[in-house]
């Protein structure tokens, strides 16, 4: 009864490829110990051993995919990766980009603080004489400054003030530094993954739109809390060297804000709408009317 349980008439059912190969594999190498066998013992085979022998013999010698071994060892095609382009996650990406530039620029900018207009030493002119310098105002940064010195033809001289992180104006400023360089960073990285989602929607099962937009929202926070430390080191000797001896914290004295810091704060605002306006990629990418493309075999897809 056993040959006939596996006879071509009643196929067996294999759950993986593995136990298909191994049984192939077996019932060759026990036609093989058989005849092995009656070559020694000297038996002839009877015709129902005959028959049964035929039988493994044949059905190992056919395909994989026939209906005597029902298994497909054929390899199987690859996932088609598809691109998809969407109105609100193009603009979403532009916007990521524009917010991590934007924090970047200003983070590396000396126009923080614009100092009080001043006019430099008087300078020798070529025949001897002596000429007072144009009114200039200084700008101050974070950790940079841009003064004009009179003995320089180029006029104005920019370059960090502070060699080291210890010698930037004060702890305040410290503190706005690592904050800022923080969501700087993770803006950065955002930033860079934003151009992939093009291709790739999803990163350990989770949708890439929601996870980069946390990181938006972290980085926003981050952000917050360097421009809210920043003023706080206005009562600093660095800081009354260019806006006066009334400058305190929070109190500018002489001086005016720059361009840096306002660049700054959009960039932050810009980040927070990022952070939000991620979620609207997700449901732009993940709607019907792209399931409906991707079905249809399509591996780019482009909707307004």
């Amino acid at each position: 009864m056993s040959s006939l349980a596996h006879s071509p008439s009643s196929p067996v059912q294999y759950t993986d490829e593995a136990s298909c190969v191994a049984a192939v594999t077996h019932g060759c190498s026990a036609d093989e110990e058989e005849e092995e066998r009656q070559k020694e013992e000297g038996t002839p085979d009877t015709p129902r051993k005959e028959r049964e022998r035929e039988s493994r013999s044949s059905a190992s010698a056919r395909p994989y995919d026939t209906p005597t071994v029902p298994c497909d060892l054929r390899p199987r095609p690859r996932t088609m990766c598809h691109v998809i382009v969407t109105c609100r996650s193009m603009l979403w990406t532009l916007l990521s980009i524009v917010a991590a530039f934007s924090e970047l620029i200003a983070f590396l900018s000396t126009d923080w603080l614009v100092g009080f207009p001043r006019t430099p030493d008087a300078v020798f002119s070529p025949h001897g004489a002596t000429a007072a310098g144009e009114a200039y105002r200084p700008t101050l940064g974070i950790y940079g400054r841009c003064i004009r010195l009179p003995h320089l033809r180029r006029g104005v001289l920019c370059g960090p003030y502070a060699v080291h992180f210890g010698e930037i104006a004060s702890g305040f400023w410290q503190a706005t530094s690592i904050f800022l360089a923080a969501g700087i960073l993770l803006l950065c990285a955002v930033a860079f993954i934003s151009v992939f989602t093009m291709c790739f929607q999803s990163i350990m099962k989770k949708s890439i739109f929601n996870v980069c937009g946390l990181l938006q929202a972290i980085a926003g926070l981050f952000l917050i809390m360097g421009l809210m430390l920043y003023p706080a080191g206005w009562g600093s000797d660095k800081v009354q060297l260019y806006c006066g001896p009334d400058a305190a914290p929070y109190q500018l004295g002489l001086c005016s804000m720059g361009w840096a810091f306002y660049t700054a704060l959009g960039g932050t605002v810009l980040t927070f709408i990022c952070a939000v306006f991620s979620a609207q990629a997700e449901i732009a990418t993940s709607s019907d009317k792209v399931q409906e493309e991707i079905e249809e075999g399509k591996s780019l897809i482009c909707l307004l």
